[in-house]
């Protein structure tokens, strides 16, 4: 079957272990199923696959790609939650949880095999573009906000780094929840879509806000933590799930989280009950993923260079 993979890890030029080809389609095990793939969408842990984070040699080659939507064996449309092992379900009791393309093959491709217990009916309302694009980003933006910031309408919210997926989520999902949300980027354009998607206000990244907020939602890391934390209010949440400007920050602002009693809680993922309400929440008010840009599965290079640029809006999307 024709899918997109990872043949080499390249830390410095990770693009240059991409490949399209044809690889063994999957068979289906006990407790397992097997899915045809009608869309998947990337996720910047594709890009970091191919750096080898995550992914190790021994596992090469690997079908790249976390989300999907598609058609199980009995013809029903479905969409797959991509942490593997977290139930037990379809795995060892032993076996810790991970992210498909971490040790199982990925979505990049005609089919993919997961355990039965991670397929989910996909709503009537979603298209299988629309679907394919919550797994990951919109999961994780959803947990994010309702579990680990624990906002309520009527809350303030900041969101570094409008532009990407999990952060377009967010402005998406806050808003369409009845919060206040504020959001940063450096591209003017970025900041102007963001205000089309539900910002009150888009400033660059650095910029005072007119209030301090009850939470922010990061996911540049390095270039943007000192902002976050002076942009908390007092006993405020910082929820952080990437780092993509690096992990270590100048300023880790210590004085000021203790002093304001404030909250840092990493996040990751998000639950198969969390997804199950996420596409519920999308079917029932209408709120859709940002689609950047739809491909057909043969063009997935072009799809990643946007990815890696960094010049895109929302998630792109791999259809066959």
């Amino acid at each position: 079957m024709f899918a997109v993979y990872a043949a080499r890890i390249d830390r410095d030029q990770p693009l240059s272990g991409l490949e399209l080809g044809e690889r063994p389609a999957p068979e289906a095990r006990p407790g397992w199923s097997v899915v045809n793939i009608k869309a998947a969408s990337l996720n910047h842990h594709d890009l970091w696959s191919l750096r080898g984070v995550g992914l190790a040699e021994d596992k090469l080659p690997m079908i790249l790609g976390c989300d999907a939507a598609g058609v199980d064996q009995d013809g029903n449309e479905v969409v797959l939650h991509s942490v593997i092992g977290q139930s037990g379900h379809g795995v060892g009791p032993r076996e810790p949880r991970s992210i498909l393309t971490e040790h199982y093959q990925g979505t990049f491709a005609e089919q993919v095999a997961v355990p039965t217990w991670n397929i989910l009916p996909k709503p009537k309302e979603l298209s299988f573009a629309e679907a394919a694009c919550l797994p990951t980003a919109w999961l994780t933006a959803y947990r994010m906000l309702f579990t680990n910031a624990g906002v309520r309408p009527g809350d303030s919210v900041l969101v570094q780094g409008a532009g990407g997926g999990v952060a377009t989520a967010a402005i998406v999902l806050g808003k369409a929840a009845g919060l206040r949300v504020f959001a940063t980027s450096r591209d003017e354009a970025k900041r102007k879509r963001a205000l089309e998607l539900g910002a009150v206000e888009a400033v660059e990244p650095g910029a005072r806000l007119p209030q301090r907020v009850d939470a922010v939602i990061e996911t540049v890391g390095a270039a943007t933590w000192s902002h976050s934390i002076k942009s908390l209010r007092p006993g405020g949440t910082v929820v952080i799930s990437g780092a993509t400007s690096g992990d270590r920050p100048s300023h880790a602002e210590l004085t000021r989280i203790f002093f304001l009693e404030l909250k840092v809680v990493g996040s990751t993922m998000g639950t198969k009950d969390e997804l199950e309400d996420l596409l519920s929440f999308c079917a029932a008010t209408g709120v859709r993923p940002v689609i950047d840009e739809v491909l057909p599965m043969d063009r997935a290079r072009e799809g990643f260079e946007k990815m890696a640029s960094g010049e895109l809006f929302g998630k792109v999307v791999l259809t066959n």
